[in-house]
């Protein structure tokens, strides 16, 4: 296990480099990300076996998000809490090379379009989510997830609509609940999926019209839903995590059928318990299609394995709860605070991940030993 230690700063979010397979960059803030400074650190890992800090860019609010360009191997997106998406070229010093400011309020998540690439989405407690490139500093569309089974695609710059980062823009405005996390199908690069504080999970199809475009349901029992992720090789399945302190997998072909043909909630194919307190963070392996890691506010992370997943694709029959250790494979214990970032290694031996927490430590640890 490698461990390094940022001195005055939590942290919010970790993500191994598309192009490097020793670079980590890492968002985090001073005081917990409560008010103060923010940092971006890049990270990389020697062949010494240390974890050494390369570069650090200092923000003047805290971030709680990152995602590597997929077109360009020394740019950063990070989502900062002053509304703005700001774009770091690690080569560089101190100052952002773009910025993205039209969210409201603190922008919780940031993602890169793994298809189109040159396309990423963004997520805040303004309650919208906005789809941009960054070629230009306006976004291309804002979705607004809306619980009566509608969304609203604005079109920044149209007639009759300012940018939403205006304060007489009040049509943002409407949809108080908090977006933690927004991202883009590894399957399909005009799907869209985001988790809120109302406990909806939504699906945005972008090649549909705004009347017609959204499926929502509920996937916490209520509670508020903090992480989803798409399954790499299957791409019907997610998983969510939650308040209610577990991991679910669901199937979105079930999910569909059941929105279209009943008036009854959606059922998950699986649930995993062990989390004593709310999931924070769940990612699907990139190398396997049965095994996800998840981190909790009870200051662990967990790697799983879905039992549901059988052979070819099909569902097994089995969950989690048929199992003494109910699937849970590893539990890491090592960080003192809430477990928020986490990221699995595209490189090397399959298995190595890394996490970040408000103890202000980026651990890289192996998730697959028993």
């Amino acid at each position: 296990m490698l461990v390094y230690q940022m001195k005055g700063y939590s942290g919010y979010a970790v993500q191994y480099s598309p192009f490097f397979d020793n670079k980590l960059a890492v968002a985090s803030g001073s005081n917990f990300g409560l008010v103060g400074n923010g940092r971006l650190f890049i990270m990389d890992l020697t062949a010494q076996g240390t974890m050494v800090e390369s570069n650090s860019f200092l923000t003047k609010d805290g971030l709680f998000d990152v995602a590597w360009n997929e077109l360009h191997e020394n740019q950063v997106l990070a989502a900062q809490g002053d509304g703005s998406l700001r774009l770091f070229d690690i080569t560089l010093q101190q100052y952002p090379i773009a910025l993205f400011q039209e969210h409201q309020r603190e922008v919780f998540s940031c993602n890169w379009n793994l298809l189109h690439k040159d396309t990423f989405v963004s997520s805040s407690w303004d309650g919208t989510v906005k789809v941009w490139t960054p070629a230009r500093p306006q976004s291309m569309l804002t979705l607004l997830p809306a619980p009566a089974n509608r969304s609203v695609m604005v079109e920044p710059g149209a007639r009759g609509l300012p940018l939403s980062n205006q304060q007489q823009h009040k049509d943002a405005a409407d949809n108080k609940d908090c977006i933690y996390q927004a991202q883009f199908s590894p399957h399909d690069p005009n799907l869209v999926m985001s988790c809120s504080g109302n406990s909806y999970v939504s699906l945005f199809d972008l090649r549909q019209p705004a009347a017609s475009n959204q499926q929502r349901f509920i996937a916490h029992s209520g509670l508020e839903a903090l992480s989803c992720d798409f399954n790499k090789y299957r791409p019907h399945v997610i998983a969510t995590g939650g308040v209610d302190k577990m991991v679910k997998v669901w199937d979105l072909r079930m999910v569909r059928q059941t929105l279209t043909t009943s008036r009854t909630a959606p059922v998950s194919i699986n649930e995993m318990q062990g989390h004593s307190l709310a999931v924070r963070k769940v990612v699907w392996s990139p190398h396997h299609s049965n095994i996800l890691l998840s981190t909790s506010y009870d200051m662990t992370c967990r790697a799983w394995h879905d039992l549901a997943d059988g052979p070819g694709g099909q569902h097994s029959g089995r969950t989690n709860n048929s199992d003494p250790q109910r699937g849970c494979s590893y539990v890491f214990s090592k960080h003192s605070e809430f477990v928020f970032g986490a990221d699995w290694s595209l490189w090397g031996q399959p298995g190595y991940v890394a996490t970040t927490g408000w103890d202000g430590q980026v651990c890289a640890w192996y998730a697959l030993a028993r």
